[in-house]
């Protein structure tokens, strides 16, 4: 027993006949932390990845590893505990990438010391500030390579099976580094977690999106798992809901990306894929506009890339504004990010030197789709504002 929790498999078969869960040994792991003064702060450890004393000490395992030694590029968590092993990426002149926060803005954040960085420098490039303060954002199209990754644990076995805080991210990101390119099965995987968060997990609570670690690094021990089961082929789209789709725009991104090579990305509770208007659809002359819609003499719209006619007699459509369009964008540029998005409207109209343009769709339904899909969508560094076009109006 650690901390109350069984070390070995026989120990937990009466557990698992009365239902044991991931949520159960996440528990133990963190009361017994707070219980034993083994956390660091932040504290309470609850709901965490848990920082702990001596987190430091076991980062430097790390250095140990053939597999860091000869790796160019290599993702680490932004947790408190991975901190050490994060410098030490930047330390020994590797590329780190860090994921960004929720995913909000993007998977990866690239960390670019200033030229001649000292060791207290580079120990500030390594904590949340310094990832904010010395990065740039690393897209979908940039075909990295990661050689090494390095996440966090809330408990983990000597098997390799790992159980996080239950949110998702690390299996997430993990997946979408495979739908890119990024990692192979190949690429090994590290945690670094206190002694007290190395127990048996039940075979039976692993799931097929869940990740494997290949090494486990506590204060005391290197810890090489030889686990031999799959990680994650890529996205598990039937465990995404659209309320994350509408969180994480990286993943929308992705869902239309794998959507158009042909895979099969029905979303959670979804029995079949929504329909989404395409640019080749037609959309008659007047549908529905108004006056104070006719684009000015600069007005580039998209009928004629689409082939689509104009005439009378259409379902009054929908339009969106999106506004902040950077000085220097291209109509191109807007065309690319919706398709890349899924969410293509009937018609472009666009107004460059009023930084804004219109997107007109076939109803308000998929209007307020657009709207939501497109929340959060940058063109170049500036994030772009996206709403109804009638709501704008009125503001």
């Amino acid at each position: 027993m650690c901390c109350g929790i069984p070390l070995y498999v026989n120990e937990w078969e009466s557990f698992v006949l009365i239902g044991i869960s991931k949520q159960d040994i996440r528990e133990h792991i963190w009361d017994c932390m707070e219980s034993q003064n083994l956390a660091d702060f932040p504290r309470p450890v609850h709901h965490r990845i848990p920082n702990f004393k001596g987190a430091s000490h076991a980062a430097e395992q790390l250095l140990r590893l053939p597999a860091f030694r000869t790796a160019r590029t290599i993702k680490v968590n932004p947790d408190a505990p991975q901190k050490n092993a994060r410098f030490f990426v930047l330390e020994n002149k590797k590329t780190l990438l860090v994921p960004t926060p929720r995913l909000r803005t993007g998977l990866f954040n690239k960390i670019t010391p200033p030229p001649g960085a000292t060791k207290d420098i580079l120990r500030k490039c390594a904590t949340s500030q310094g990832v904010r303060n010395y990065s740039v954002p690393i897209g979908l199209d940039s075909r990295v390579l990661v050689d090494l990754v390095v996440v966090g644990s809330v408990a983990v076995s000597e098997k390799g099976w790992r159980i996080g805080k239950g949110e998702g991210y690390a299996d997430l990101e993990y997946a979408m580094m495979v739908s890119m390119g990024a990692v192979s099965k190949e690429t090994p995987v590290v945690t670094i977690v206190h002694d007290c968060q190395v127990v048996d997990i039940p075979e039976e609570l692993l799931e097929e999106h869940d990740i494997t670690v290949d090494y486990i690094l506590t204060p005391t021990r290197v810890i090489a798992t030889g686990c031999e089961r799959p990680k994650p082929m890529g996205i598990t789209w039937s465990k995404i809901s659209w309320e994350m789709m509408e969180k994480i725009p990286i993943l929308r991104r992705l869902h239309a990306r794998e959507q158009q090579a042909g895979k099969d990305v029905t979303l959670q509770g979804e029995h079949r894929h929504p329909p989404e208007p395409g640019w080749q659809q037609t959309l008659p002359p007047s549908a529905g506009r108004r006056p104070q819609d006719t684009p000015g003499p600069e007005a580039n719209s998209m009928e004629a890339a689409c082939g689509s006619p104009r005439g009378e007699g259409a379902p009054l459509a929908a339009d969106v504004y999106v506004g902040n369009l950077p000085r220097d964008a291209r109509v191109s540029d807007l065309k690319r990010a919706l398709r890349e998005l899924g969410s293509m409207p009937l018609q472009l109209t666009w107004e460059g030197r009023r930084h804004r343009a219109f997107l007109r769709y076939q109803n308000s339904a998929a209007a307020q789709q657009a709207v939501s899909c497109l929340q959060g969508l940058c063109l170049g560094t500036d994030t772009l504002r996206v709403a109804l076009a009638r709501q704008q109006r009125d503001k």
